[in-house]
């Protein structure tokens, strides 16, 4: 260990090279002095090495855990691979190193496992969407706004790690680490920006959400009730449908023992105005066949089919456009990739609504799946599993064990 005589707090050697690369060529060296004798040396300013150190001293290990692609699949089983000694990554000047405390599972995460998204990138490459932890190390510049020890979220791709390297200015600053703030980094953003951009939303107006009790559904429920809207979702058992009533779903819709178009049919014969769907396949061609006269279809993907290997579910598409003719209706895709400008405003305000208890954010760490709680980067792969079946109320997390030396 070498100790910093300015900062007093102790500088392993790994973090001392690491800060030293990081200091700009003679940055880090103060004028020689000397006591009346002929040789000098340079001084080391140690002064932000307190920055650099993980929080209370706890060692960050020089190896780590993480989940990488390393084939190109929608088995998600198949194209990953748990790596078990990866380097734990360095910071650069302007990032963080975050020690991810809960990871979240999308349904997209086998889109990038297949490769959908980007098909220049070729495997290896790591994978996971979003996290929350603490900042266990940092650069100099990220300094000005983070230190050691503070809670942030983050969505990034690569978080199916035990530790990950995010540029500050993505992090969002947490006033602790609780798996709730993690439904809101991709699931709720991605409801309140695709309605508000999209909805057009507005008191007495009819909404149906596919999948309501899902990830993103639960807050396309709440936001809709939010607006004044009369909402309907759909679900696949009882117990979600319970879940779905206690948010304020005003009708629901069990589609293992309900036909769904019957009770659209009977109940809603004027249409719904809004669709949020997220299922595809025979689930958008009901919700299209259920829209109102200028009613719109708001697309955030299509979970029936990411599992085939074209990622998609047949639907009747010959038949569109003299639908949306007929009613003066509308679809709309929706990527959250594309609002990124609008991102950080709208996180805050979820973050805010959140705190002042005006949305419940349901996490589903798969207590009652059949291996238990969904604990440590093993379990990514019975979580993305537990998805597929349709188990989930809210959204799935995994929690990320820290070793027994962590003070964290």
């Amino acid at each position: 260990m070498s100790y910093s005589a300015k900062s007093g707090v102790s500088l392993s050697s790994r973090a001392a090279r690491w800060w030293w690369r990081q200091q700009p060529s003679g940055a880090a060296a103060a004028p020689a002095w000397s006591f009346g004798s002929s040789w000098s040396r340079p001084i080391l300013d140690m002064s932000y090495s307190r920055q650099f150190l993980d929080f209370q001293g706890s060692s960050i290990p020089s190896s780590m855990k993480k989940l990488v692609v390393t084939k190109l699949s929608q088995n998600f089983r198949e194209a990953v691979t748990l790596q078990q000694d990866s380097p734990v990554p360095l910071p650069g000047d302007g990032d963080l190193l975050v020690r991810n405390r809960f990871v979240g599972i999308n349904a997209s995460d086998i889109n990038y496992s297949a490769g959908r998204y980007d098909a220049s990138v070729k495997p290896p490459f790591d994978i996971g969407f979003e996290g929350v932890g603490e900042v266990v190390a940092l650069g100099l510049s990220a300094s000005a706004d983070y230190t050691v020890g503070q809670a942030v979220a983050y969505v990034k791709a690569g978080s199916f790690a035990e530790y990950t390297v995010v540029p500050a200015r993505q992090a969002v600053l947490l006033p602790s680490v609780k798996p709730e703030f993690l439904t809101l980094m991709v699931s709720g953003a991605t409801a309140y920006l695709s309605l508000k951009e999209l909805g057009d939303l507005s008191e007495g107006k009819k909404i149906l959400v596919t999948a309501a009790a899902g990830g993103t559904g639960q807050f396309a429920v709440q936001l809709a009730k939010k607006a004044k809207c009369h909402v309907i979702g759909t679900c696949s058992s009882d117990e979600k449908g319970g879940f779905l009533k206690s948010i304020g779903c005003d009708r629901t819709i069990n589609y293992k023992t309900e036909n769904v178009e019957s009770v659209l049919r009977k109940d809603y014969p004027e249409g719904v105005d809004v669709v949020y769907e997220s299922v595809g396949g025979k689930m958008f061609d009901l919700a299209l066949n259920a829209l109102a006269i200028k009613g719109r279809l708001i697309v955030i993907g299509f979970i029936a089919g990411y599992q085939n290997p074209t990622g998609l579910q047949p639907i009747k598409a010959e038949l569109l456009p003299a639908k949306l003719l007929k009613k003066s209706a509308s679809v709309r895709g929706f990527f959250l990739n594309h609002y990124l400008s609008d991102y950080k405003m709208a996180l805050q305000h979820l973050l805010k609504m959140y705190e002042r208890g005006d949305l419940v954010c349901e996490v589903d760490f798969g207590d009652m799946s059949p291996e238990g709680k969904f604990t440590g980067l093993e379990s990514v792969f019975r979580a993305v599993d537990y998805m597929y079946m349709g188990k989930n109320i809210g959204k799935i997390v995994v929690e990320l064990p820290h070793s027994v030396n962590s003070k964290l």
